[in-house]
């Protein structure tokens, strides 16, 4: 099994304004090393190593990492009692040092404001359920940090992140059936957080940014294969949900990613995934083709919102994983990277 793993593997780095972004473990290594390098490639800088800072520790866990809208700064979390309570640190990244700010007991990540002078983070009560939501300014005591909000249900769990155009910070609050989002201006800390729709058991909804509207990815209505609404961020209340793609018996439609131009869709349907890119103007749709008869496919996310470049992960019975870039507006895909198995691999030695 150990021949077919890579250790001294790394992630694809990820472009961010002037940078890109990644992660890597060294060979022999327990906990991964982030970096950055300029956007269009260069030498790598490393932002945090997770192994020099286990060193001298009987236990270390790294959590979230997490920069800021600037770049000059880095949210961590680490867990070094083996607890899964976390701590929160910030790294300048000028200097390399910590800040004097560190809040305990957190659920592991956060996610900055739109000054980049503080963040919002979950902290985990007696029973490690992440039941509160806070703001942290920097520079301040973590005994003044602002409660934004509190989630009193014991059943239901809770998580905060925010959108890519660095406008909204949302509150995710579910259990395994039924969710909640709450909203606040990520440029307003202390704004009251506002509610979209009322918790309704059974009802499941997923929100992705969309500039002046949300997408909503939602069974609500009976669509148990799911369908994608839209609202206007300036009052997504329920009763001003628009169908965007309907309901299809049949076609389960996975997970949503918008962009500035574009909204992308993860569906399954005759048991194979596929990915379907959308212009936003023209409604015209077009899927993604590929050659082999059953595959895996994966969105994997992006930090920019204005972009006409997505990135999908793609595997199958014959093929190592590979991440791909794929321009929505040329239809072009690059090939970035294919996971090597140590060991080697020939895919004519397999048949699906």
């Amino acid at each position: 099994m150990k021949g077919r793993i890579k250790e001294d593997d790394s992630t694809v780095p990820m472009k961010d304004g002037p940078f890109a972004y990644g992660s890597s473990f060294r060979q022999g290594g327990e906990q991964p090393r982030y970096f950055r390098t300029p956007r269009d490639g260069g030498a790598e800088e490393i932002l945090l190593d997770g192994d020099k800072e286990a060193e001298g520790k009987a236990y270390f866990r790294l959590g979230g990492v997490d920069h800021s809208g600037d770049h000059r700064q880095l949210l961590w979390a680490f867990d070094d009692k083996g607890s899964e309570f976390f701590t929160l640190r910030v790294r300048d990244l000028t200097s390399g040092k910590d800040l004097a700010d560190q809040i305990p007991d957190t659920g592991g990540g956060g996610v900055w404001d739109a000054g980049d002078d503080g963040f919002f983070y979950t902290r985990l009560d007696d029973n490690h359920r992440p039941s509160k939501v806070f703001f942290h300014a920097l520079g301040d005591r973590p005994e003044n940090d602002r409660l934004i909000y509190e989630e009193t249900d014991p059943g239901f769990f809770m998580d905060v992140s925010g959108t890519r155009a660095n406008d909204w910070i949302m509150i995710g609050i579910n259990d395994h059936e039924t969710s909640e989002y709450r909203l606040l201006p990520a440029n307003d800390p202390s704004a009251e957080p506002k509610l979209v729709a009322v918790r309704e058991t059974g009802l499941q909804y997923d929100l992705e940014e969309g500039g002046d509207i949300f997408f909503i990815l939602t069974n609500a209505d009976g669509a148990k294969d799911f369908k994608i609404m839209t609202a206007p961020v300036a009052n997504p209340v329920r009763a001003n949900w628009q169908e965007l793609v309907p309901h299809e018996h049949g076609r389960l439609i996975l997970s949503v990613l918008g962009f500035k131009h574009y909204m992308v869709r993860l569906e399954r349907k005759d048991g194979l995934p596929r990915i379907v890119v959308r212009e936003r103007a023209s409604g015209e749709e077009h899927f993604i083709s590929f050659d082999e008869e059953a595959f895996s496919l994966g969105l994997s996310g992006s930090y920019e919102y204005d972009t006409e470049t997505m990135r999908f992960t793609y595997s199958s019975m014959t093929t190592p994983a590979q991440v791909f870039d794929y321009n929505m507006r040329s239809r072009e895909r690059v090939l970035l990277k294919t996971q090597e198995v140590p060991s080697g691999h020939d895919p004519e030695h397999y048949v699906t």
